[in-house]
């Protein structure tokens, strides 16, 4: 964090902007877009890239020559985001609200220095409390195709945390500088960046880390159902099967001699492979045509429901608006009534 922090104001610092309200805009967009890549990257890598590199048996990609990459889960890497992102929203997120609410406490014998006071009460001592809950919105949204608890456990946290941030800013941190502002700021464009980023990352989860989309052609096209359903047959019935590829151990490169495996001539492993000459097969392009085919008309459906709901829930409710501009409206009739008096005088 500290680290993120130190460079997205030397990138500041770098650009020269001219107002304040610019650079806290930039500071902003680079902040959060270093945080994003620190928090993010873990979950990335497992949805769609873990165990996709790896070559096949015989032919496996190591770095360095040496070590082996890393494989999925053999359920799939379903599994492995879904183990990922348990721990980030149910340890992590109540390790980093005990942190967050012990380290005042740590330092509240120091709170009435002014160094202490010019040092936390700077003009971005907010941006932890958006940070926050915005990386938590990205986590809750962008990957809940894989754990569709998020949202409940988001909430939670956050009923904890809003009292948590009370006691915090009223007794364990001094005051801080009130300013004027219209609204959040660029945090409002981050939010609606994430909410793309949501639609494309759980389209992706669906499309390319679950079993939905090879289950679903399998169902219509190579199960036992694909002539029609039958009640007495379940359509997955050699689902698993075909899934695997064949390799054949002599065609490994340094073979092992080893006890009773004299009568083991091949051994399946997950992927769509001709058995020939292990190149991706048939099936495996025919499922990601499939599979960016069902991307991209979930994409737009996805994202004109967003337009949709953002069309009839505006940013500013009518009521409040409505207010803002009654209260307006009173002031100046106060004021031109002043101001007729005084002519009047």
């Amino acid at each position: 964090l500290q680290v993120n922090r130190y460079v997205a104001l030397k990138l500041c610092d770098y650009e020269k902007p001219r107002t304040f309200s610019e650079r806290e805009s930039k500071f902003t967009v680079k902040f959060f877009t270093l945080q994003f890549f620190a928090h993010f990257s873990s979950l990335i890598y497992i949805a769609f890239i873990l165990g996709r590199i790896n070559g096949h048996p015989g032919k496996s990609v190591r770095l360095a020559g040496l070590w082996k990459l890393e494989e999925c889960h053999l359920s799939g890497c379903m599994m492995d985001l879904f183990v990922q992102m348990v721990i980030i929203m149910g340890l992590k997120q109540t390790l980093s609200t005990v942190v967050e609410y012990l380290g005042p406490l740590r330092t509240l014998p120091q709170l009435r220095t002014a160094a202490h006071y010019s040092e936390h009460c700077h003009v971005f001592s907010l941006f932890d409390e958006f940070m926050n809950p915005v990386m938590q919105y990205g986590f809750t949204t962008i990957f809940v195709a894989a754990f569709p608890l998020a949202p409940l456990l988001a909430l939670f946290s956050n009923l904890v945390e809003i009292r948590l941030d009370a006691i915090k800013m009223t007794w364990l941190q001094q005051r801080l500088v009130p300013r004027k502002a219209k609204d959040i700021g660029t945090w409002l464009q981050v939010l609606e960046t994430i909410g793309v980023l949501a639609v494309i990352g759980n389209g992706l989860v669906i499309a390319f880390t679950s079993e939905f989309i090879p289950r679903v052609v399998y169902k219509y096209r190579y199960g036992p159902c694909r002539q029609g359903a039958h009640p007495a047959v379940d359509c997955l019935t050699g689902y698993v099967n075909h899934s695997l590829s064949v390799f054949y151990i002599k065609d490994f490169e340094d073979p092992l001699q080893k006890e009773g495996w004299e009568t083991v001539t091949e051994c399946r492993y997950r992927d769509y492979r001709n058995a020939q000459d292990y190149n991706l097969s048939e099936q495996f392009w025919f499922l990601l045509a499939i599979r960016l085919a069902f991307l991209i008309l979930f994409e737009h459906v996805a994202l004109c429901i967003k337009l949709i709901a953002a069309w009839f829930v505006p940013d500013v409710p009518r009521k409040v608006n409505n207010d803002v501009l009654s209260n307006k409206f009173g002031r100046v009739q106060k004021k031109m009534k002043y101001e007729r008096q005084k002519l009047q005088r």
